[in-house]
């Protein structure tokens, strides 16, 4: 009989290789699991093995799904190796505003940011991060539940997280009125 620790490798390997949010039932299907109970168990285990160890690692859970994902105080290192190896910046610029503005128009996009992006876009495609189906004489553009998943961003928050950097970067580029006002008064 396999015993937990077997279990718990199993379900890491898993959570590991998947690097997406998976639930109880994905994770028992991929392991080969039969009991619900036992993968809540090893999960459980997992987390405190990692809290014990003090890794850069840590399981991750959001409404019932896990998964294996770097702390937040060691993104900045893997950051950079997939700024460098997948999308220059430029590229993340396009990807940003179709999050921001989906869905949009192509055109709208080749607009705002020129001839250029029908290449970003041509990339995002292929890695799945955007989808685009006709609309008229141009595209309709929208990012995929790869994107969430890949940029770690829960879909509903996205518009409301760009609503503030929008807030705050207005707040930091506007005049002070008050002390014009405050100069008149004296």
């Amino acid at each position: 009989m396999t015993d937990l620790n077997e279990y718990k490798k199993r379900i890491e390997a898993v959570l590991y290789t998947v690097g997406r949010f998976l639930t109880v039932e994905e994770l028992a299907k991929m392991c080969n699991l039969g009991s619900i109970g036992i993968v809540k168990d090893c999960i459980n285990e997992l987390k405190k093995d990692y809290e014990s160890r003090d890794t850069s690692l840590e399981i991750i859970d959001n409404e019932r799904a896990y998964k294996l994902n770097i702390k937040k105080n060691y993104l900045y290192l893997t950051t950079q190796l997939l700024e460098d190896t997948e999308l220059d910046k430029s590229t993340q610029e396009t990807l940003a505003l179709i999050a921001y503005k989906q869905p949009v128009l192509q055109a709208e996009i080749v607009k705002m940011r020129s001839n250029v992006v029908y290449d970003h876009i041509g990339k995002l495609k292929e890695l799945e991060f955007v989808t685009s189906e006709k609309a008229g004489r141009t595209r309709l553009l929208k990012v995929t539940s790869k994107f969430y998943e890949y940029f770690d961003v829960v879909h509903n928050e996205l518009k409301s997280k760009m609503e503030d950097i929008k807030t705050e970067e207005n707040k930091s580029l506007s005049p002070s009125f008050n002390s014009e006002e405050d100069k008149n008064e004296n």
